[in-house]
């Protein structure tokens, strides 16, 4: 991308946050949040229809030993944070975020909706070709918590196949849908399928509401400290819009930003 298509995309993604034009975050009162928008530059159409290629295998699910089934944190004495990202939402976005992590060197986690790789399987190659890590944000992005231990449970493998269908693994990590924190039971339902631990965070953007931009860069650097991991969410103008000043901020304080494996292992 050149300097004049990075000021475009960042434009506009100010301006479409300010418009609050999108609204494809973990909402409470949705019971599906896919945010799938067509893209013809990922997906390919017409007559000879070719499936995605395969692409690299993620990393299988993270073990750290001595750490909690919850997860909500890591070292605090290190220099290192973890941006982690609910994935959905409008392709395009979500490729110019990523973007814009890789020219200042950061590398995040993507908690994937099954429905999303479904709509948009490219987003996967995308994510872990650019050094990010892949994993589960359940198959609907329902309540999770509310549901019943089957329906839960089909949540969780759900996405899981998804995620193993497109990267041979069922991800690093599985983060539930709609909370901030899992029942036993769901933290249990996840242990089954296959995830030892359960992502959490400490820091909360804010930025499934669409407060703009400068809110969103200000909720974070109010909170953020070494150690945090810190919720975002793909598919949000201005997320686009606030993530260069937010690794801005991180780098002035010395840390820097990491997958979530590499922060706590």
């Amino acid at each position: 991308m050149t300097s004049l298509d990075r000021r475009s995309v960042l434009r506009a993604a100010a301006s479409a946050a300010a418009a609050g034009a999108l609204a494809t975050g973990c909402d409470p009162h949705r019971d599906e949040d896919t945010g799938a928008v067509p893209s013809a530059g990922l997906r390919p159409s017409g007559a000879g229809h070719v499936p995605p290629a395969p692409v690299r295998a993620a990393r299988p699910p993270t073990r750290a030993p001595g750490l909690p089934v919850r997860i909500e944190h890591g070292p605090r004495t290190g220099k290192a944070v973890a941006l982690t990202f609910h994935g959905a939402g409008d392709p395009k976005l979500a490729t110019a975020l990523l973007a814009e992590a890789e020219r200042a060197g950061a590398r995040v986690t993507v908690l994937a909706v099954g429905t999303w790789l479904d709509a948009q399987p490219a987003m996967a190659r995308r994510i872990l070709d650019g050094g990010h890590e892949l994993g589960n944000h359940t198959l609907h992005h329902r309540n999770i918590d509310a549901l019943p231990a089957a329906e839960a449970y089909a949540e969780i493998t759900g996405c899981a196949d998804r995620l193993r269908k497109l990267t041979g693994t069922i991800g690093s990590w599985f983060r539930p849908s709609q909370t901030r924190r899992a029942t036993d039971l769901v933290a249990g339902l996840a242990r089954k399928a296959g995830y030892p631990h359960v992502l959490s965070y400490d820091v909360d953007s804010l930025d499934a509401n669409d407060p703009g931009a400068p809110a969103v860069q200000r909720t974070v650097l109010d909170s953020v400290g070494p150690g945090s991991v810190v919720s975002l969410h793909l598919g949000h103008a201005g997320t686009v819009a606030a993530l260069p000043p937010i690794l801005d901020g991180l780098r002035r304080r010395g840390l820097r930003a990491v997958t979530t494996t590499e922060l706590v292992t």
